[in-house]
């Protein structure tokens, strides 16, 4: 049989003082070369403080926030024509009912969007109107088909919902 010829390796490492000697070069000189690269690019960029752009109104500048954020009660206007139809009389409802209108219901009444009839369209709302006005208020607040409860409005008051309701009535006879 042939003879198995192994050949040993020889490597510069000889010691363990060696070994410790490449490791901790491995490790300093790419930091040095990093080191060294950073202060080339930057020239030993030095700041004056005494600038313009580094005084306190400067800097205050430059890092103020872009908006702010108002955390408390605010009015919904719904809710203020609500509390005022209530005081001045019918007129007030009115303005309260095309508000909603225009803010929820215009998006598919107005577009006769899913089905829904638009505002106006006095051969789409007289089979409605037809039908009673308890009837569309229930429609309305409890939802009909595509139309969720409210129209989505969730947050409106029943009154709010039966206003736009009376809007969309009187727009379309």
């Amino acid at each position: 049989m042939a003879e198995a010829h192994q050949e040993e390796h020889s490597s510069l490492i000889k010691t363990p003082k060696q070994l410790a000697v490449v490791v901790l070069a491995g490790f300093l000189v790419p930091v040095l070369g990093i080191v060294l690269l950073i202060q080339l690019i930057t020239g030993g960029l030095r700041v004056n403080p005494e600038s313009p752009g580094m005084s306190e109104e400067a800097i205050a500048q430059r890092l103020k926030p872009v908006g702010e954020v108002a955390i408390g009660k605010v009015e919904r206007p719904q809710q203020t024509a609500v509390a005022n139809a209530a005081a001045a009389g019918p007129t007030k409802a009115a303005n309260t009912g095309e508000q909603l209108y225009n803010s929820v219901c215009q998006a598919c009444h107005g577009a006769g969007l899913a089905g829904a009839p638009k505002v106006g369209d006095k051969s789409a709302w007289q089979p409605r109107i037809a039908q009673g006005i308890n009837t569309l208020y229930d429609n309305s607040l409890k939802g009909i088909r595509a139309m969720p409860p409210k129209g989505g409005a969730m947050s409106a008051s029943d009154a709010e919902v039966k206003a736009a309701v009376d809007y969309m009535v009187g727009r379309s006879k």
